[in-house]
């Protein structure tokens, strides 16, 4: 029995403790990829939508240039 209990306070308690503890850093580390990941996606969005509304402007100066060449032209 007194073999046990070494083998029990010795080396099971260790293990036990290094696994909870690699357990807890990967949940803490998922989290935080999560979150990552949550803030990429929202930054390419912004990206995308400030892309399109230059695009969407420049299509706009080009048609007043345009009419103002064909004003011109006349």
């Amino acid at each position: 029995m007194e073999i046990l209990d070494v083998i029990m306070q010795w080396v099971v308690a260790p293990v036990a403790a290094f696994v909870w503890l690699l357990h807890s850093r990967s949940q803490a580390q998922q989290t935080e990829i999560a979150v990552l990941r949550a803030m990429q996606e929202a930054n390419k969005e912004f990206h995308d939508r400030e892309f399109k509304e230059l695009r969407d402007t420049l299509k706009t100066i080009n048609a007043k240039l345009d009419s103002i060449e064909q004003a011109m032209r006349k």
